[in-house]
């Protein structure tokens, strides 16, 4: 390992601060453009040791755990608390720009939809047992090390204000010094923790969880490896007026605020459509927003999430008919000919993105088609698909809701 000066030319998709270095691009965390630093560098890794030359974009960082002055980031779940929100905006929306670059689509990308401080209603923290209570927080970036953490400015209030309640559930149920993991999903009924990492409670490990839970207010379910625990109330959340009840660690986009103006750029592209399909459909998250106006046909590849969105369809009225369909679409994508019944299309794939669907999507011709992706590479790879069979695309809008990271998703509508 040596020290060097060095000038930070770039910031790289991760975030990184990209300088030249005598055997190639060094990349430096908690940097930013036009900076002169110290490094200490391990091949093409550069820790920052000190800004000789600050940016005029470095700002003091929002929370305490980020590091002093932003310097050594400790807590790891953010990594670019130091930039201005000139320079991170820009970032965002250029990594959707040169993912669609790089597979020569050049369409116009909105302004990027901005997250604001406390919207976070999901976190996973890092838990593990210690000799005399439990250690929550974050993984220091490219660590084991657990920092723990007394705020969080990304998450939201209610998530805040019930670190220590989530401290004591998880020192319930610790069985030994193994860290392990805390999903927490705030619903409007209370607080959802999802625990995995831990193999199995014995009868009086149960026991001491439920009587932790029931000790405290604001819980609303406890689950380990996907078996409910405890359950003093169902967990609900809000899909446009729709009441859906998630099952354990089932996925959720990270803020509301970020799923409705999702929500509304696909409603607003669906326009008259009468008949839409809803692929990889979760729990319902734009099927049941989509039920207010269209039919809908819901396909996913997880049965459980399939249920929470089916029992929530039938038990509100007003909806258009929703059906549903289990389905790896990975394995055993919608054909051209299935999908050709359909006035549109959403697809809304995990970061792997839909090749194999867009194909078919593609043969379909099916008029309108909306792409959410919270990778732009992968959704850059299946939108040439599109694209090279006749879609046009319409609108492209990148959304923060993974504030200080290099996280962004996008909402891509598209014409035959």
């Amino acid at each position: 390992m040596t020290t060097e000066a060095v000038t930070i030319k770039r910031l790289g998709a991760q975030g990184d601060g990209i300088a030249e270095g005598p055997d190639g691009p060094i990349y430096a965390p908690f940097t930013l453009p036009g900076e002169s630093v110290a490094l200490a560098v391990n091949k093409s890794h550069g820790t920052l040791m000190s800004v000789r030359e600050a940016s005029p974009e470095r700002v003091e960082p929002h929370c305490r755990h980020f590091g002093p002055d932003g310097i050594n980031g400790t807590c790891g779940g953010c990594t670019m608390q130091h930039a201005s929100d000139t320079l991170y905006h820009g970032f965002k929306r250029d990594l959707v720009i040169a993912a669609l670059k790089s597979k020569g689509l050049t369409p116009e990308v909105a302004p990027l939809i901005t997250a604001e401080p406390g919207q976070r209603r999901r976190a996973v923290f890092t838990a593990r047992k210690t000799e005399k209570d439990l250690l929550l927080g974050f993984n220091q970036a490219e660590s084991h090390h657990i920092v723990a953490i007394s705020e969080c400015p990304i998450a939201s209030p209610g998530i805040v204000s019930k670190l220590a309640t989530i401290a004591k559930v998880g020192a319930a149920m610790a069985v030994n010094a193994e860290p392990f993991r805390i999903t927490v999903l705030e619903t409007l009924s209370g607080l959802d923790l999802s625990v995995d990492g831990i193999k199995k409670l014995d009868d009086r490990e149960r026991r001491r969880t439920v009587e932790a839970v029931l000790g405290e207010r604001g819980i609303a379910r406890v689950s380990l490896n996907g078996e409910i625990i405890v359950e003093p109330v169902k967990p609900v959340i809000d899909f446009g007026g729709v009441s859906v009840s998630p099952p354990p660690g089932s996925f959720t986009q990270a803020t509301a605020q970020a799923e409705e103006a999702m929500a509304k750029l696909v409603l607003d592209h669906l326009g008259k459509s009468k008949r839409v399909a809803d692929l990889f459909a979760g729990c319902g998250t734009f099927a049941l927003r989509i039920a207010r106006k269209a039919r809908v046909h819901a396909v996913e590849g997880e049965d459980k999430a399939l249920k929470a969105l089916d029992l929530a369809a039938r038990n509100t009225q007003g909806l258009k008919p929703v059906t549903i369909e289990k389905r790896d679409l990975f394995r055993r994508p919608l054909m051209a000919q299935e999908l050709k019944v359909f006035d549109a299309v959403v697809f809304d794939p995990p970061r792997a993105g839909a090749d194999v669907q867009c194909h078919e999507i593609a043969r379909s011709g099916v008029k309108k088609v909306v792409a959410v992706s919270c990778n732009p590479v992968t959704l850059a790879r299946d939108l040439s698909i599109l694209v090279a069979a006749g879609y046009r695309i319409t609108s492209v809008t990148p959304i923060d809701q993974f504030l200080w990271s290099a996280h962004v998703e996008a909402v891509v509508t598209l014409e035959k």
